[in-house]
């Protein structure tokens, strides 16, 4: 294909490598975020409030009356640990390119999501009888590592089926 020069084919080339450097950066971006360090953080809920900890940074601890408020809140205390243990010259148990993946216990995920969810939608959802659930929601019982599993699953094809919808 041959280009006549003037304007408006210059303009075009522009865009055309512009599109092609963002899609460039945009390729560099998802291999970073997919390459970097999980990094494990705790959630439990309390009456009142979100707490979080992490094991692998001892000390290393924060709470928030919400979820979100959490999050900030324990990315600024991890960042302040790192600081702290630089500082002293201790050697830090994960790199410096790391995600923080948060995991719940059930009761804590089953209450936090108490608003959105009810016993029937879980049970829909994991194939898991509401009064099952009901006691994973108060704490009378813990479930089994196969029950967890498949709460965890089920909840990931959620999230999946959900990406995939566009309004």
């Amino acid at each position: 294909m041959q280009f006549k020069s003037g304007k408006n084919n210059y303009k075009f080339i522009c865009l055309v490598v512009k599109i092609q450097l963002y899609l460039q950066y945009q390729i560099k971006k998802n291999n970073f975020y997919e390459n970097l360090e999980k990094v494990l953080v705790t959630v439990e809920m309390t009456e009142n409030n979100y707490s979080a900890f992490l094991e692998i940074l001892p000390g290393c601890v924060s709470t928030g009356k919400t979820f979100e408020e959490l999050k900030n809140n324990i990315t600024e205390a991890v960042e302040f640990h790192i600081e702290g243990m630089k500082e002293d010259g201790e050697e830090i148990p994960f790199g410096l390119d790391y995600e923080l993946v948060y995991k719940f216990d059930a009761e804590s995920l089953l209450r936090h999501y108490a608003g959105i969810f009810t016993n029937a939608s879980f049970e829909r959802l994991t194939g898991i009888n509401q009064r099952q659930m009901q006691r994973y929601y108060s704490g009378k019982t813990r479930p089994r590592g196969a029950q967890v599993q498949r709460i965890n699953q089920s909840l990931h094809r959620l999230g999946r089926e959900l990406l995939a919808v566009e309004l």
